[in-house]
């Protein structure tokens, strides 16, 4: 009772104040008395008021709502409409949201919110087919200043409509007004086409990209729509650039465009552009990160070091520009170890892996250390390494096991790495990355119908896994089995991954074993461009010099081994065609 009594006692308070607040605004004004300014909140409405929240404090939403929309409709006070779709909003009470919204939208057509709650609770409700109408009111009534940033955000808005097609034509309808005002347009071709991609029409959307980027080529919004259709639309890179090109074009645009690259694993290319953005912006910390893993990941160990150091360098605190919040010297330090590793310079690494002091990444840590160990011949206490390493969750427990077996499967002890997977799997059945890791594995040992089995497991568990189709095809197409169905497995996997040059690779491969040439060729150069990785260097070189272009196949093969001499597939290849280097 006494809580409850506080309770009261709060609300009068807050009450009271709501009722002096005009008088003291009206007498404010240049310190001089005004006149006395009577609210309307009288006795009455006021103890109505104090019901009506101390209802909603006990629980008793329902009669809250009621008691609120009463007063609202009495008073005409848009506050307590407001209030009172709040409290069915809170309760999940959506229709009696709603009938609030549009009671107030009744009693004050011209208010901003009172448009803004009904249309939004309608796209909440999923009724696209009664959206358009307030959807039209809120648009006109806004400033023209501000319309553009409300046009921006509608697709967000109709995310919450299931039927997408229906989404975009209502957006269509909503948009017509401002679709060629000089204010208005830009915004509202972007806004149409993110509508036209979410309804699986990327041609359409790229249209309107190139129709907004030519209304404004300074313009942010069609190029980042634009980096959204390049996995669809080939066309759609061209936008990028373009933008790109131009003088005064941002460098977080084109950070942009780095992160749709390397989603795409066009390494090669994501590098030239984060080269670009260092000698641009050479005090941003970010780039020079991104730039180092980048060469990490490509096996450029010396570059990479060089970006680190600077990033490092930048970020170190009370650096002028450097941006603290986003500071990560322990990635940093972590990749620096990896690439010292690269460089076989072991003692380096461990001395960046003992400058590391973040618990988060502590398996991390220890991953890495026991990557050293085993790199040095001590495989047991590597293991013992990685064991021991206290686990925070399941899911630490998960990364230990597969951490593990990749370890083991580095230092070619695939037997070994294939007892740790079964293992695994029997403590997290049906996990779709041990399943994956392990077929992977059962592939060196040559158990062909295992590593099929567990593909195909993948696959049923997760049919749009692109890299499980891709390795079945792949694996057939290397064993000269079955080229038809191999063939289209990586065909479906490009179709999940557009891009993925991994995946360009097994097609180049597949088209090899099927004495295509020239086919095979084009694909291959076309995976090597996008990512000069070793492996694909051994194909591509392959192919050539069974195409009789033998001097350019020694050379991209001398490229790659200048990268990666220990690679497995580069030397069979070498050795299997007798080429000396």
């Amino acid at each position: 009772m006494a809580a409850a009594t506080r309770g009261a006692r709060h609300l009068l308070m807050a009450l009271a104040m709501a009722l002096a607040a005009p008088m003291a605004s009206a007498q404010a004004q240049d310190g001089r008395e005004g006149p006395v300014v009577n609210s309307k909140l009288d006795a009455p409405l006021f103890f109505h008021l104090l019901i009506g929240e101390m209802q909603v404090q006990a629980g008793e939403a329902g009669s809250a709502y009621e008691m609120m929309l009463d007063a609202a409709r009495r008073s005409g006070d848009a506050q307590l409409y407001q209030r009172a779709v709040e409290i069915a909003l809170q309760s999940r009470a959506g229709e009696q949201a709603l009938a609030a919204a549009q009671a107030w939208r009744r009693a004050q057509p011209a208010h901003l919110d009172a448009m803004r709650f009904e249309a939004q609770i309608l796209l909440a409700l999923g009724r696209g087919a009664e959206v358009a109408a307030p959807l039209s009111a809120w648009l006109a009534a806004v400033a023209e200043t501000d319309r553009p940033g409300l046009i921006a955000a509608l697709p967000r808005m109709m995310q919450r409509l299931s039927d997408r097609a229906q989404a975009a034509r209502t957006l269509d309808q909503v948009l017509a007004p401002y679709r060629d005002a000089p204010s208005s347009r830009t915004a509202a071709r972007v806004a149409l086409g993110r509508q036209w991609l979410a309804a699986s029409d990327p041609a359409r959307a790229l249209e309107l990209a190139r129709q907004a980027q030519m209304d404004d080529p300074d313009a942010p919004g069609p190029v980042l729509l634009a980096l959204d259709l390049m996995s669809s639309q080939r066309d759609a890179e061209a936008l990028v650039t373009a933008h790109l090109r131009r003088p005064h074009a941002g460098w977080e645009l084109r950070m942009s465009y780095v992160r749709t690259l390397i989603q795409t694993q066009r390494f090669g290319d994501a590098a030239r552009e984060l080269e670009v953005v260092t000698s641009q912006q050479p005090s941003q910390p970010v780039p020079w990160l991104s730039l180092g893993a980048l060469r990490v990941e490509m096996r450029q160990p010396e570059q990479a070091e060089a970006a680190l150091q600077r990033y490092l360098a930048l970020a170190a605190p009370g650096t002028s520009g450097a941006p603290t919040e986003q500071a990560d010297p322990t990635q940093a330090r972590l990749l620096l170890a990896q690439a010292a590793e690269m460089r076989g310079d072991l003692p380096a690494a461990e001395r960046w892996l003992a400058a590391v002091d973040d618990a988060q990444r502590a398996l991390e840590v220890q991953v890495r250390r026991a990557t050293l160990l085993a790199r040095q011949g001590q495989v047991e206490p590597a293991r013992r390494l990685i064991r021991s390493t206290p686990e925070r969750s399941p899911d630490d427990a998960r990364a230990k096991l597969i951490a593990e077996a990749q370890l083991l499967r580095e230092m070619r002890q695939h037997a070994q790495a294939v007892e740790v997977f079964s293992a695994a799997s029997v403590r997290f059945p049906d996990d779709i990355d041990l399943l994956y890791e392990q077929a992977m594995t059962v592939e060196k040992l040559d158990r062909m119908a295992e590593m099929e089995r567990l593909l195909r497991r993948v696959i049923e568990l997760k049919p749009d896994h692109a890299h499980a189709h891709n390795a079945l095809g792949y694996s057939l197409a290397d064993r000269r089995l079955r080229l038809p169905e191999a063939r289209s497995l990586i065909q479906r996997a490009l179709e999940l991954a557009p891009g993925d040059p991994f995946i360009i690779d097994s097609l180049g491969w597949v088209e090899y074993r099927m004495g295509n040439l020239t086919e095979a060729v084009t694909q291959l150069r076309r995976a090597y461009s996008a990512r000069p990785d070793t492996e694909i260097a051994a194909h591509l070189g392959e192919v050539l010099w069974v195409s009789g272009q033998q001097d350019e196949a020694r050379r991209i093969w001398t490229d790659a081994r200048l990268r990666d001499a220990a690679n497995e597939v580069l030397k069979e290849t070498l050795a299997r065609l007798k080429v000396g280097l």
